[in-house]
């Protein structure tokens, strides 16, 4: 009972990142027990999805069904509970997404099976399996271990690990499951995308995140003028939000979103741990706040104490020279 299944997260034809982001945590802790990591790719026409994650795990397993066109947690479920109930896996990793939170909960209930939520970590502590979960909003760090059992379930934090490519050149196998028609107390009907102008900030490379140093909606533009510059997005912390200036689609954060671009631009942001929590793992972070002590330089790979309003104009003014 040393093998790790990570759940693959696909998404019209496209493989989210949480899930080589579990990959990752998934190889440290199969490594250390000795064991493979196996990656669960379950749907439709998806076998071209198969290879690049042979590239992080020893095994792809790849259903591929009808009736798995669409994630739908009644037939994930099916096809879960068969898979190990016969491979019988020392741990299973779910995202903690809109797919995971609804999966997950039936799942480790149905094979009566331990399951911890939300992580921000996973590792064996002397042979037993901790997790880390936070609490009270995320001031608190709690280390937890689970009951001994015949298997465990845990859902993953996005963004809480980081995505390494192990280039392991795994194999890929296709198996077959019991035919399980969609019921009519579930069914998938229709993806709905962002409306014309709405902007998902988790996709962005580039985001410029504002606070409460701005005083005013009537500084949003100018804001937004940089963002266009850098080729980046506009987003926000909650104070924005709650204010009205900007829709909650752009907020960052516990209560928002979870992103982690290339750069990431926090003007006026004071650096709340609810704030901190959505942008830390930004491969590049550069804080500008007239408050030398903001929590946010702590998290900063870059700071500068200045009022964002000077900086803005000066930085908008050399972005063009070195373009011209």
């Amino acid at each position: 009972m040393s093998q790790i299944f990570v759940l693959v997260e696909q998404r019209q034809g496209e493989i989210r990142d949480i899930t080589f982001e579990m990959l990752t945590k998934g190889k440290d802790i199969a490594g250390k027990l000795g064991g493979k990591l196996t990656a669960l790719l379950l749907g439709n026409n998806v076998k071209e999805l198969a290879k690049p994650l042979t590239e992080y795990a020893d095994e792809v397993l790849l259903i591929e069904e009808p009736w798995l066109e669409d994630f739908n947690s009644d037939t994930y479920q099916q096809v879960l509970s068969d898979l190990i109930h016969q491979f019988k896996p020392y741990l299973t990793l779910i995202g903690h997404t809109s797919y995971g939170v609804e999966l997950a909960p039936r799942l480790a209930v149905s094979l009566k099976l331990p399951l911890a939520t939300d992580c921000v970590d996973l590792r064996l502590e002397n042979q037993q399996l901790t997790v880390t979960r936070q609490v009270f909003g995320g001031k608190v760090n709690v280390d937890a271990i689970f009951n001994k059992a015949d298997g465990y379930i845990a859902t993953v934090r996005q963004a809480a690990f980081p995505k390494e490519e192990a280039k392991v050149q795994g194999a890929i196998k296709e198996i077959s499951t019991p035919p399980f028609e969609e019921g009519e107390r579930k069914r998938f009907i229709e993806y709905r995308l962002p409306p014309p102008g709405g902007v998902d900030i988790t996709a962005s490379d580039i985001l410029i995140g504002v606070g409460r140093g701005i005083k005013d909606e009537s500084e949003v533009p100018a804001i937004e003028e940089l963002a266009k510059v850098l080729r980046g997005v506009l987003a926000c912390s909650r104070p924005i939000v709650d204010k009205g200036w900007l829709p909650n689609d752009r907020q960052v954060g516990s209560s928002g979103k979870t992103v982690k671009p290339k750069l990431y631009f926090a003007l006026g942001i004071s650096g709340a741990f609810q704030h901190i929590l959505g942008m830390k793992e930004s491969d590049l972070i550069i804080a500008v706040n007239k408050d030398p002590n903001a929590p946010i330089f702590s998290t900063a790979d870059y700071g500068i104490v200045d009022d964002l309003f000077k900086i803005v104009p000066a930085l908008k003014q050399k972005i063009g020279e070195m373009k011209a």
